[in-house]
């Protein structure tokens, strides 16, 4: 086979391979935040923000906008879409150790909502845009803000695809998906098999318990708790020697949803003898609501009949 003819065909197979990828349909977008009021040297409103984020989907190829197609609430697709919800938490000049340069960065965070049958969805994805300010005047200053913007707003598109692919993955797929070498398709395959609860995603989410990180420590807690996954029991208990009385609160509180034997001896423990008021209450809430919920799920609770079931 001719090279000529080689490239072209592989670049055929290319094309169709990528047509294959799933696109989502996406029903509504809006923006949120005060952070364009509050930071005027951008110059740009929300709508003029919300055009640029729908262009940056359109232009990844993924994301099919129901509402440019004059169909809205008619199309049969908008059953199963997404709403997306845009927000600028900063948008700021940043100075950086050993550079004579300020930097102008823009923090972008997705948030995407669907309505399930049995529950909704919802996920969220951040990203952060960077660029040099090259110099002090304000028109190059605002130039600097809105390619920090707009390289954000590919990050969040980017990365919102991948969540969104991980969303339609079985689950042998994503436990593939969990040795891969992207950190980000990482991250999404383990928020979605433990939004499922596969047994594979426990140990992940109690090794990420030890991370520096306090959000990623923190969404560990709060999947695990929705799992409730009794093996991280005494890794949440480890957790909280010498930490402050808030998170102890939180993590107590986990502890309780969780449930279990080991749960229920040791929110006790702490109801009765915790140095710290604050967390003697937050125990014993959390143990008289699982000691509750227990009653609740015997047999005889349940009534006769389904009892016998």
């Amino acid at each position: 086979m001719k090279p000529g003819l080689l490239i072209v065909l592989m670049a055929v197979m290319l094309g169709a391979c990528r047509s294959r990828e799933p696109s989502f349909p996406v029903a509504r977008i809006s923006i949120q935040g005060a952070t364009l009021v509050d930071n005027g040297l951008i110059g740009w409103a929300s709508s003029d923000v919300q055009e640029l984020f729908a262009r940056t989907l359109r232009d990844g190829r993924r994301f099919e906008l129901l509402e440019e197609g004059g169909q809205g609430g008619k199309d049969p697709r908008a059953q199963n879409a997404w709403s997306l919800t845009l927000e600028l938490p900063f948008t700021r000049e940043a100075l950086k150790d050993g550079s004579a340069y300020s930097f102008a960065e823009v923090g972008v965070t997705l948030s995407m909502e669907r309505q399930g049958e049995e529950s909704d969805q919802r996920y969220q994805v951040v990203g952060l845009g960077e660029v040099r300010v090259e110099r002090k005047d304000a028109e190059t200053r605002r130039e600097a803000l809105r390619e920090a913007l707009r390289r954000a707003l590919t990050q969040v598109t980017q990365a919102a695809a991948l969540q969104l692919a991980a969303v339609e993955r079985p689950d042998a797929a994503l436990v593939q998906d969990l040795k891969s070498q992207d950190d980000r398709i990482r991250e999404f395959a383990l928020r979605v098999l433990a939004e499922r609860r596969h047994p594979a995603a426990a140990p992940l989410l109690i090794r990420q318990l030890g991370e520096d990180d306090p959000q990623a420590v923190r969404q560990a807690i709060g999947a695990l708790s929705e799992m409730k996954s009794r093996e991280a029991v005494p890794a949440l208990i480890e957790l909280v020697k010498d930490r402050e009385v808030r998170f102890v609160q939180e993590v107590v509180f986990a502890i309780g949803e969780i449930g279990g034997p080991e749960a229920e001896a040791y929110l006790f423990t702490v109801a009765q003898g915790h140095d710290q008021p604050d967390v003697q209450a937050a125990a014993q809430r959390a143990l008289d609501t699982l000691l509750a919920s227990r009653k609740l799920s015997a047999p005889e609770a349940r009534g006769k009949d389904r009892a016998e079931h």
